[in-house]
C-alpha cells in the first residue's frame, strides 16, 4: 500500500499527470487518432504551464496555509506535549556524521522555540526510515539537530516507525496514550497542517496547531506569471495535501 500510494501521488501531481497525458497523446497519434493526440498533447502542456505559474501555485498554497496563519510563540497556549512531524531533516545516511536540513527544517526550529518558551515539558519527534537506504530514522536526525538547538535529550521521545502522516498520527497517539497525554501542540509546515490536524484529531487527541514554514510570500507582479520549477513543486505538494485530506475523509 505504501508503494501504491507513492505511485498514486506521482500520477496526480501536475508533472505526473502531464507526462501521462503526453504519453496518451503519443499513443493516440501512433494508432491513427492524430486529432485526439494533438488535443491531449496541447492539454498536457497547458496543464503543466498553469501549475508552473507562481500565481496559480500561490493561490492553491494560500488556500491551505491561510487556515493556520503564523502565531507568535508568546501567544500560543500551553499543552502537555509538543509533537513535531518529520520532514524537516533527512534520515541520516550510512557513514554520515550530521543530519542534512531540508526546506521544512523550520519545524524543528519552531518545536525548539515552543519548548524553550515553556509551552510543554515534552517533545515527541515522529518519523521513521527505510533501513535499506538510511542508517538512522528521521526522528533521530531531528533529535540530533534539536540537541544543538538546546533541547535536552531527557525532554525528547522518538517515534521511529512511521513512514507517512497517517502513521505519524497513529503511532504517536500510542506513545501519548501510554503517558496519559491528551492535549498537544502540533508542529508542522502550514501547507501540511490541515491534513495533519484531521489525522491527529481522528486519534482522539486535542490538537493545537502550531504552524510554521509558511511558503506564500509577496512577489513582484511580473514574477507571478513566469513559470518556475519552485511553483510547480509547490503546486504538487498542495494538490497532494488536498487530495490526501479528501481521501482521508
Amino acid at each position: 500500500m505504501f508503494i501504491l500510494s507513492k505511485i498514486a501521488i506521482a500520477i496526480i501531481s501536475p508533472l505526473g499527470s502531464a507526462l501521462l497525458g503526453g504519453l496518451l497523446a503519443l499513443i493516440a497519434g501512433s494508432i491513427g487518432f492524430r486529432r485526439l493526440g494533438l488535443v491531449l498533447g496541447a492539454l498536457s502542456v497547458l496543464w503543466l504551464w498553469v501549475w508552473s505559474l507562481p500565481a496559480t501555485s500561490y493561490a492553491l498554497r494560500d488556500y491551505l496555509e491561510s487556515q493556520h496563519p503564523h502565531m507568535a510563540v508568546e501567544t500560543m497556549p500551553e499543552a502537555e506535549a509538543i509533537v513535531v512531524l518529520g520532514g524537516g531533516t533527512w534520515p541520516m545516511q550510512f557513514g554520515q556524521a550530521y543530519p542534512n536540513l531540508g526546506a521544512a527544517s523550520d519545524r524543528e526550529w519552531h518545536g525548539a522555540r515552543l519548548f524553550h518558551a515553556h509551552k510543554a515539558p515534552l517533545l515527541i519527534l515522529t518519523g521513521g526510515h527505510d533501513p535499506r537506504f538510511s542508517a538512522k530514522s528521521s526522528a533521530e536526525s531531528m533529535r540530533r539537530f534539536m540537541v544543538d538547538l538546546g533541547v535536552p535529550d531527557s525532554a525528547m521521545v522518538l517515534e521511529t516507525e512511521s513512514r507517512n502522516t497517517t502513521e505519524n498520527a497513529r503511532f504517536t497517539a500510542d506513545i501519548l496514550q501510554e503517558r496519559g497525554i491528551q492535549r498537544i501542540l502540533l508542529v508542522t509546515s502550514a501547507l501540511h497542517m490541515p491534513r495533519s490536524v484531521a489525522l491527529f484529531e481522528r486519534q482522539g487527541l486535542e490538537v493545537i496547531p502550531a504552524a510554521t514554514d509558511h511558503e506564500v510570500r509577496p512577489e513582484p507582479a511580473w514574477r507571478l506569471w513566469m513559470p518556475s520549477t519552485d511553483a510547480l513543486d509547490g503546486s504538487a505538494r498542495a494538490i497532494k495535501e488536498i487530495v490526501g485530506k479528501l481521501v482521508g475523509r
